[in-house]
């Protein structure tokens, strides 16, 4: 993935995932809000008394007990006869969820009350500490990030019309509009190989944990010998290989899957089939099929977010300038921003959204917008018409003597909305300097859910593995014992049968014996921990958590981290933060450190 902003600046990224920007000013914006004053003892004690219950519910979803720790019988661990049953039952929670409503359980940060312990699934995460106070304007992306599509709306319209552009003008056999689209099974992080039409999930290693050809998963042998003992491993990027960041390409994913085990793709050819559905899924965009529907049904395709608005308000009373920077273009930003601010559609649309915005820059065209310099437009919002500009400055036409519109709007004027340009000309908008992300990742409300009940899961899976390290050495000791010692101590002697007493060979035997059922301990340990980890993995989703590849962090994860100051499920979770507030990352931590402390 490319660094688009400048050395040394966190960035936007969208191969990522959607993003909310902070733009770090010359000088530290100055700030009128300040914390309210708490309300009497009784209101207080309510308060943390709701805590206290939150954290009772989000603790009760308990998966199972801890199996018993090493015993100190010199390391070998206690294997009981029979294990208790896994967990069996996957999360039935929709996939990605939709922001929720605040409640008095759960107060924002403006209300006149100390807030109970923020439930996680509400929280913002610290990669990078970053400091609120050095930060002069708050940008945001609009798809994903202001609007929150519904995944079994909107993905499965993207995927019923790149069908039908596949068939109508790729040439493809009219079967697949019996194709059918699940809008749960597909996630992100995925990386598609074209050349061999396989899915994979990569850990930050760049080890293929999981590969899929069409539904099918390879057998470990072919996975192995395919992708992780090559001579060389693979870098996974394009050309060959596509990879699926976007909540957008989950649709264009599942498609990609449905074809490379269909009859279709074996007569196109798998590079070609990918090609093909990647160029389908341009061509929805580029003709207004998918955005015409969402215009007429907003509803139907768009959460609702009743925190948006309240947030926006915020963080501008708080002195900074709040900004749009998207890829959509201006028609179809001014339908999708109607919605999500004022809840209007059709004949009822007006530009009051631009009210609460200091720029609007549509047909931004990321990640290229923090890479490669293009012209800069302003759109005459009347008409979608587009005016040259330089560097923003209104560009006077011949015979007229000026034109004196400021570059930002005035309080209480409608921002003026721009087209393409260079993520400099914002800094010049917005006289910052600098670039610091937050990414949005509607996913980990469901993930942080389901992980809340099955912790036990991880605690049980960390004593597998020590157990089975004990047992491991202990196997080696006696294998290392039986191969290179004698027994009764004369080094004249060796372990040949025919050359050792009776004590010996009963000696031998019960080392034997003693390995053996080492070796069987051993065994059952590792099937204990294969299915427990494969069963702690589906309960989050088909492909596993998407944070993790067994037991190493994902290659999204590992994108996440380098690229994301702080992450959270919705962009609405900062209503619960003062836009002030200094945000501190975790310190790093050493295996050696781990051991320790833990």
């Amino acid at each position: 993935m490319q660094n688009p902003g400048p050395p040394g600046n966190a960035v936007v990224g969208s191969e990522v995932g959607r993003a909310c920007s902070f733009s770090k000013g010359a000088s530290v914006a100055s700030s009128s809000s300040s914390m309210l004053a708490c309300r009497a003892a009784g209101r207080l004690a309510a308060a943390f008394g709701r805590g206290s219950q939150l954290r009772t519910a989000l603790a009760g979803n308990r998966a199972r007990p801890v199996v018993s720790d090493l015993c100190a019988n010199g390391g070998s661990p206690y294997v009981p006869a029979a294990w208790p049953p896994l967990p069996r039952d996957k999360s039935t929670v929709s996939f990605p969820p939709p922001p929720v409503t605040t409640s008095e359980e759960q107060p924002v940060w403006t209300d006149q009350v100390w807030a109970s312990p923020l439930d996680i699934r509400r929280r913002v995460f610290c990669n990078r500490s970053l400091n609120m106070k050095n930060i002069k304007a708050v940008g945001f992306d609009m798809d994903y990030t202001l609007a929150q599509y519904r995944p079994e709306t909107f993905e499965t319209l993207a995927h019923e019309q790149t069908v039908d552009k596949l068939v109508r003008y790729f040439g493809y056999p009219e079967s697949l509009y019996d194709l059918t689209f699940d809008h749960g099974y597909m996630c992100r992080g995925l990386v598609i190989d074209k050349k061999r039409g396989n899915m994979l999930k990569i850990d930050r290693h760049k080890y293929v944990k999981l590969a899929f050809h069409g539904f099918r998963a390879l057998p470990r042998e072919q996975r192995m010998s395919v992708y992780n003992n090559a001579d060389k491993r693979e870098e996974y990027d394009e050309p060959a290989f596509a990879l699926i960041d976007t909540l957008f390409s989950l649709a264009e994913a599942y498609l990609f899957m449905q074809a490379s085990s269909g009859a279709a793709c074996r007569s196109a050819g798998l590079a070609r089939a990918a090609v093909d559905v990647r160029g389908a899924v341009d061509l929805c965009h580029r003709d207004g099929s998918i955005k015409r529907e969402v215009a007429a049904n907003p509803e139907k395709y768009i959460h609702d977010d009743p925190g948006l608005v309240p947030l926006l308000e915020m963080l501008r009373q708080s002195g900074k300038q709040i900004f749009v920077a998207t890829n959509s273009m201006w028609d179809y930003t001014h339908v999708v921003m109607n919605w999500v601010i004022s809840r209007r559609k059709g004949a009822e649309r007006s530009e009051d959204w631009l009210k609460l915005f200091d720029a609007v820059v549509v047909g931004c065209g990321k990640p290229r917008y923090f890479t490669e310099r293009s012209n800069l437009f302003e759109v005459h919002t009347g008409t979608g018409m587009l005016w040259n500009t330089e560097g923003g400055s209104p560009m006077i036409p011949i015979g007229e003597e000026d034109l004196p519109t400021p570059i930002l709007h005035q309080p209480g004027a409608r921002a003026r909305v721009f087209q393409g340009g260079y993520y400099l000309d914002l800094h010049k908008m917005l006289d910052a300097i600098g670039w610091r992300t937050l990414l949005v990742i509607p996913e980990l409300d469901a993930e942080l859910e389901v992980l809340a009940g099955c912790k036990n899961n991880m605690q049980e899976l960390r004593v597998l593995r020590k157990q089975r390290d004990a047992l491991d050495d202990q196997i080696q000791r006696l294998e290392w014992q039986l191969s290179n010692a004698p027994l009764d101590g004369d080094p004249s002697h060796n372990m040949d049968l025919s050359a050792a007493g009776t004590s010996s060979e009963d000696e031998l035997n019960a080392f034997a014996d003693m390995l053996s059922n080492l070796k069987q301990q051993r065994e059952s340990l590792r099937e204990r921990h294969r299915d427990l980890l494969r069963s702690h993995h589906e309960q989050f989703h088909p492909w596993g958590q998407l944070m993790k590849t067994g037991y190493q962090n994902s290659r999204y994860a590992h994108q996440m981290e380098r690229f994301a100051c702080l992450y959270t499920s919705h962009v609405s979770n900062l209503i619960f933060y003062s836009p002030l507030k200094s945000w501190r990352g975790k310190p790093d931590v050493m295996i050696h450190e781990d051991e320790l402390m833990g």
